[in-house]
């Protein structure tokens, strides 16, 4: 119960980070997909930096454990391929769908019903799927510090690093 509580209390925390950032926006949206607005590209980058370093950091201080998924190139890219079809035609992720939807969007249903309808279909594909798709391109559980052969605190620098040279280089241009 404490995990879900957890849970809970991230997903409403970053629903409002959502909705003050406007990136629940459609405009917004549309904005990132035609490459003209990058306030959703700097959002979800500056999350992922600070998950990083929370998740490593927690991680060092033996506070939680890492599950580290295998990296399959076959369902990977069919994933991003429908995942960015759906964005496309929609104009909302599924993250903002459910933002939308909050803010009184009722469009934003319609992802909603994709991501249950899909949900579905996958379940039902799994066996399948999994003789076939998931066998394409397995990595096995890899890391980019285990790739490398360097600890995790040398990477996340230089990925900070260069995500902060991409907000000042998209800032300079206006986006």
């Amino acid at each position: 119960m404490k995990t879900l509580a957890y849970g809970l209390v991230t997903g409403l925390l970053f629903g409002f980070l959502l909705q003050k950032g406007r990136v629940l926006r459609y405009d917004k949206q549309i904005g990132a997909l035609r490459l003209m607005d990058m306030t959703i590209v700097k959002f979800m980058l500056s999350s992922i930096m600070v998950a990083m370093v929370g998740i490593y950091l927690l991680h060092d201080m033996e506070l939680v454990k890492l599950s580290i998924k295998a990296t399959i190139l076959g369902p990977v890219i069919i994933g991003a391929f429908i995942f960015g079809l759906g964005w496309g035609l929609l104009g909302y992720c599924p993250g903002t769908s459910m933002g939308a939807l909050g803010e009184g969007r009722w469009d934003a249903g319609w992802g909603i019903l994709g991501m249950i309808v899909g949900a579905g279909l996958f379940a039902e594909a799994y066996p399948v799927l999994a003789k076939t798709v998931y066998t394409w391109g397995d990595l096995g559980r890899i890391t980019m510090p285990q790739v490398l052969g360097v600890n995790h605190w040398v990477i996340i620098p230089i990925f900070i690093a260069g995500a902060l040279l991409l907000f000042w280089g998209l800032e300079r241009k206006g986006l």
